[in-house]
Parts: C-alpha cells; sequence; structure tokens
C-alpha cells in the first residue's frame, strides 16, 4: 500500500497546484469547528496542532481556544515572564498570529515578537527563551516560554501551533495533553470563558514589546559553531530558504562572520508557488525529499556545499557537490562522528541521543568512540531535558531535526534548530576538507553500508485506533506469528524505547543485520514503517515487504 511516486515529482508546481488564498482565508475566520467530530477538534500531534481551515481543523476559533488555554496552564505553573511568539510564512501563520495576540493581551501576558511583526524561526524562539531564563534575578524568577505559529514543513494550506514550556523545548506530553482537553472544553463551550481584544489594540498595547531577534541569535553563532573556520576556508554556500522564516537571517550571518553565502532563492509567498512537488504531487517543503530540494539540487555544482531548511527553521537538507541530498540518518552519523572528535572542552560522560527510527550506523559511531547512546521514541521532546542540563551532547531524528551542545558543552537550545545543522556541514568541510558526503563514505568503510528506507501509507482513524488497541496488549515474536524477519531470526521486539522505557506508539522488531519500526503518524494521516538492512537493498526490499504484511496481520 505504499505511495506511488507521483509523475510531476520535482517539477516546479502548477496553477492548479496552488492552494487558493483568499478561500483558505476566508475560511479561517468564518469557518467554526464542530466539535462533535474528531477531526476537528484540537489535537497535539508529536509537534503541537496542525490543520488547514479548509476542513475545519485550523480555524480562529481552534487558536482562541488554544491560546487562552495555554494562558490557563501558565497560570497554573506559575509562568509569569514573557511569553515569546514565532511566526513562519505560511498563510494561515499569519491569521493564527494575530488570533493569539488578541488572547495572550487581553489576559495580560507579555508578548515578545521580531520588529516590525517579521518572521521568528522554532530555533530563535528556544534559544530566546534559554537565554532569558538564564538571567533572572534569582529572588523574583518570571520565567519566559513561547509559542510558534508553524505547521513545519506541511503544505501551504496548512497551519499550526506549538507550545514551549520554560526549558524552550517542545512542551512534554503531560502539558500538551492539558492543554488539548483544555481548548477542547473551550470549543465545547463556544468559547465561553475566551479573554479576547481587538487586534488594533492589543498590537499597540504596551504588553507587545517588539525587539530585535535576529541579532542576538547571529551574533551567539559562533559559541556553538567555528565560525571562523568556515570564513578562512573561503566555503561558498549555497542557500535555499525554501520561502521560510529564516530567510532574512543568512545576510546578517554573512556580514556577521564574513562568509560567502548565495541565496538561491529569495521569493516568499504564501502559495510556495516556486516549490517543485513532493513525491505524491503535494507542495510540502520538505528539505530532506529529492523531490521538494530539486531546485537546490540543480545549483549543486555551483557551490562547495548547499543548504535548505523547512519554514520554521527545524530541519536541515544538505546537498554536496558530485552526489546529491544527503540522507538525514548519514548526515546526523557524520555530525555525531565530527563533534566527538572536534570539541575538546565536551565531557566523555555526555549523551548521543537518537530517535529509535533513527539509523543503527549511530550505534556504530557511538561504539567506535566509546561514547553512551540513549533511544528514544520518535519525538524531539524525548531530547529536552538532556539538552537543557547539558548531559546530552547531541539529540537528532531522522527527519532531519538536530541540536547539540555549545562548543564549551553547555546548553545552546531545546529545539531543533536546523541553521546550527546547516553551519556544522559548512565547518566540517572548512576543517577537514572533506563534504559530509566524502566523510560519510569513511563511515561506510569501517561499519558497512546502510540501506535504510521509510514507506508512508495513508490510513484512516479507525487503523489507527485499532493499532493503539493492539499496542495495550503484549506484542512478542508469538503475536507476530513468525520467528524470522527476511531470512534472519527475530532477536528483540520492542514497545517501549531502550533509553527511558517510554511508549514508542508503534512497533520495532530487530535481526542481528536489520530492523523495522511501525507507527502511525502524529501530525498526519499516514501509516509510516521505516527499515534499514546492512546487507543489501534487496535485503532492504525484503524487510519492508514482511513488515508491511506483519502490520497488516495485526490490524485485520
Amino acid at each position: 500500500m505504499k505511495l506511488s511516486i507521483h509523475e510531476r515529482a520535482g517539477q516546479v508546481a502548477q496553477q492548479q497546484d496552488l492552494v487558493n488564498i483568499p478561500k483558505l482565508m476566508s475560511h479561517y475566520f468564518c469557518i467554526k469547528p464542530d466539535i462533535k467530530l474528531d477531526e476537528q477538534k484540537v489535537c497535539f500531534g508529536t509537534s503541537g496542532h496542525r490543520g488547514s481551515s479548509l476542513m475545519g481543523s485550523f480555524n480562529q476559533a481552534h487558536i482562541l481556544a488554544i491560546t487562552q488555554a495555554v494562558v490557563d496552564y501558565r497560570n497554573g505553573a506559575g509562568i509569569s515572564g514573557p511569553l515569546y511568539l514565532g511566526i513562519d510564512t505560511h498563510a494561515l501563520s499569519q491569521a493564527a498570529f494575530i488570533s493569539a495576540i488578541e488572547v495572550l493581551v487581553a489576559n495580560r501576558v507579555s508578548v515578545i515578537i521580531h520588529q516590525d511583526e517579521g518572521f521568528t524561526p522554532t530555533p530563535v524562539v528556544s534559544h530566546s527563551i534559554i537565554q532569558a531564563n538564564k538571567q533572572l534575578d534569582a529572588l523574583k524568577p518570571a520565567l519566559a516560554d513561547g509559542l510558534i505559529v508553524t505547521p513545519s514543513h506541511n503544505p501551504p494550506q496548512d497551519g499550526g501551533i506549538k507550545y514551549n514550556p520554560p526549558h524552550g523545548g517542545p512542551a512534554e506530553g503531560e502539558i500538551t495533553q492539558w492543554i488539548e482537553q483544555k481548548a477542547n472544553q473551550y470549543l465545547g463551550d463556544e468559547l465561553e470563558g475566551v479573554k479576547r481584544l481587538d487586534y488594533a489594540v492589543a498590537i499597540a498595547s504596551p504588553l507587545v514589546k517588539k525587539a530585535d531577534l535576529i541579532a542576538p541569535y547571529v551574533d551567539d553563532l559562533d559559541a556553538v559553531i567555528d565560525m571562523k573556520a568556515i570564513s578562512d576556508a573561503g566555503i561558498r554556500i549555497g542557500v535555499d530558504p525554501m520561502g521560510g522564516s529564516g530567510i532574512h537571517y543568512w545576510a546578517k550571518i554573512a556580514k556577521r562572520y564574513n562568509l560567502d553565502i548565495s541565496l538561491v532563492n529569495t521569493r516568499i509567498d504564501p502559495s510556495f508557488s516556486f516549490m517543485p512537488l513532493d513525491k505524491d504531487g503535494k507542495i510540502r517543503m520538505d528539505c530532506s525529499s529529492p523531490y521538494a530540494m530539486a531546485g537546490l539540487l540543480k545549483q549543486q555544482d555551483n557551490f562547495d556545499l548547499c543548504v535548505g531548511n523547512d519554514p520554521d527553521y527545524d530541519r536541515h537538507g544538505i546537498v554536496c557537490p558530485g552526489s546529491g541530498l544527503m540522507n538525514p540518518n548519514h548526515f546526523l552519523a557524520v555530525a555525531i562522528d565530527y563533534l566527538l572528535t572536534h570539541r575538546p572542552q565536551w565531557s566523555d560522560a555526555l549523551i548521543i541521543g537518537k530517535t529509535l527510527v533513527s539509523s543503527a550506523m549511530i550505534d556504530k559511531v557511538c561504539a567506535q568512540h566509546d561514547k553512551p547512546l540513549c533511544e528514544v521514541p520518535v519525538g524531539f521532546k524525548w531530547f529536552v531535558d538532556g539538552l537543557a542540563d547539558a548531559s546530552f551532547a547531541f539529540g537528532g531524528e531522522e527527519s532531519a531535526g538536530a541540536a547539540f551542545l555549545r562548543r564549551d558543552g553547555t546548553t545552546w537550545c531545546t529545539d531543533k534548530d536546523g541553521f546550527i545543522l546547516a553551519l556544522l556541514a559548512a565547518e566540517i568541510l572548512a576543517v577537514t576538507g572533506q563534504t559530509p558526503a566524502q566523510r560519510y563514505q569513511q563511515l561506510v568503510a569501517l561499519h558497512g553500508e546502510s540501506f535504510y528506507k521509510r514507506v508512508d501509507s495513508p490510513v484512516q482513524a479507525d487503523k489507527k485506533a485499532k493499532f493503539a488497541q493492539v499496542l495495550k496488549k503484549e506484542v512478542n515474536i508469538q503475536t507476530l506469528g513468525t520467528e524470522t524477519l527476511a531470512g534472519e531470526s527475530i532477536l528483540t521486539v520492542l514497545t517501549k524505547a531502550p533509553g527511558n522505557h517510554a511508549d514508542i506508539g508503534g512497533i520495532k522488531v530487530i535481526t542481528e543485520n536489520a530492523w523495522f519500526a511501525a507507527r502511525p503518524s502524529g501530525t498526519e494521516a499516514l501509516f509510516k514503517i521505516y527499515g534499514e538492512s546492512f546487507i543489501s537493498q534487496a535485503h532492504l526490499e525484503q524487510v519492508i515487504i514482511e513488515a508491511q504484511a506483519m502490520i497488516d496481520a495485526l490490524l485485520a
């Protein structure tokens, strides 16, 4: 049941592919969600609430209710400092940004936004929260937190909003569950109890502080990346901002650190009409997809290195001349290998974090350097505590999201940061003289070649619910009905992550030279199967085929 590749995948969108922006915005303000329909309720997945006004799942009522619920949570948790409000370039983000300010100011919350009401990426909000809370008066702590209005890499018709508490990273499950329930209660009560001010009044309030959020972030970058090495080596970097919220950061980074950076695309367009279509024929700003990155791939031989980021800049795509877009798993392994040998101030006790659907190449790299590895469920929230207390050197996930510590071993941010991963690729090239792709081939020579694949299949809500019921019972070799996977004996069947024993929301089946994991997406109507083999591509294909058969049997 895997998705076939669309015939126009990788080709620039045509008029018929574009969302009707006036209709999208009209629906945001005019359509009221039906609380009796599950798909129109507030639902916080692995990264906040996402939906579309055209589907009745991301409308003004949702944002008013969610923002009031966040205020209620802050009040209950004693969070009284400023709230940083981030925003990306999706059309619905602007409307949701306005709705959020109306509620926040009505509730007497101090709000910090970028001057000129400009865009603010996810990692900048996280970095700002961390810095603000480091400088607190110990006698009168007023903790800062944040909201980011973004559906990340999702299509242009989507909207999203996520909450980052005072630790600066994605909110824990118990927090998002509380916010979700409270927001749905407000929706059910037709927003009774939701405080709101007219936007013109709210934005003029002294409670709204407009600050330069770009400069403090850019000025601090050399604390986490060796910017001088990149400058001294004269690395020519091509950047595709993909119409995202970081577009105005690159010129300031180039000027501040004397870097050779060229933007290959300077357009901001809420329809994202400049984007090549993704594998399924949809416009999706996925910087880990060779189809969505087709425009940047055409530029690969014009620069020493090319990088791309999604609209809220929490993901990264690395393009090396002659070899194209790196598999996100490959770059994570290279990044970890490099950092473990080029950060002399880091403690030997620091832990490397990975999600359990990330490549086992990372396990091999950690073993090579004799470093502890912590394998957690999908979702960056599992790395937050470790990055916040600086016990984790690095946290990364296969969907091209990662963050790591400052060069001195202290906290940089606690959310995914696409800027620093892109700049790390340039540092690797500057310091070693090798592209990240060339560095990965050295890892292959040491540890063997990894064959990795993720298959996304559409899934109905009832199938998701059925899978959740299956997971409530013990899943083991007997449950699967087979003792082998692609010709190898099954060694382990996991439903909890080995690093923290948290439920993984799916299963992972492991053999000596391969594994697969299966789980429903927390943010899209998709069922995801991940597989990896260290034997061959053909062996991987067999792993995926047998994995799909096992899942179909479990859901029968």
